[in-house]
């Protein structure tokens, strides 16, 4: 019995050390004793995020504008769709930023060269729906790949990444159906 009590873990702080922290501590913002991630390196990596996702915003607002022909308004109003749904990850990850201290980068100068995903330059719808689908490819690897980094050294951001990694996912399913159905042929092997 004694050697089962010696492992036992202390689940919760005393709460006079939690008040006395948040006292001591309060210009450091939502960054906790309890935070075990980087903030710095957090807010360099989720500055790439958002840059990629502006520049999905651009693509696909782009592409819902200027995409042209005979079955176009129905992939034009996907594209929308899919813009708005990526600004509202951009925001997301700005709100994220400034969480953690940072300032947001929304400065157009490099952009292109912050973004995992880059802007292309089709003209035909289905070259549209490449790049797109493309560019989301990007994004479902990319975002893995930050859930696994995250982990559980910053758990609030890997879980709007997980968020945003799902909406992906169904961009990047919606894409390859559009090319599908505009190629008359399945690009992915079942």
């Amino acid at each position: 019995m004694a050697k089962h009590a010696a492992k036992e873990k202390s689940f919760l702080t005393d709460i006079t050390t939690l008040r006395n922290r948040a006292r001591k501590n309060i210009g450091e913002g939502n960054i906790t004793h309890s935070y075990t991630g980087d903030p710095k390196k957090t807010i360099a990596i989720l500055q790439t995020a958002l840059a990629t996702e502006i520049v999905c915003v651009l693509r696909y607002t782009m592409h819902a504008v200027a995409a042209a022909g005979l079955s176009s308004e129905a992939v034009k109003a996907e594209f929308q769709e899919h813009a708005d749904e990526e600004r509202e990850h951009m925001h997301s990850v700005a709100e994220r930023i400034n969480q953690l201290g940072g300032t947001p980068n929304f400065n157009p100068k490099g952009l292109e060269t912050r973004a995992a995903s880059e802007y292309g330059t089709a003209e035909t719808l289905v070259e549209m729906i490449k790049e797109n689908l493309i560019a989301e490819r990007i994004a479902v690897d990319h975002y893995r790949e930050l859930v696994r980094y995250f982990g559980n050294d910053d758990p609030t951001t890997k879980s709007m990444i997980e968020k945003i990694l799902a909406v992906e996912e169904e961009h990047t399913d919606d894409m390859h159906d559009l090319l599908v159905s505009h190629q008359g042929k399945p690009m992915l092997k079942d």
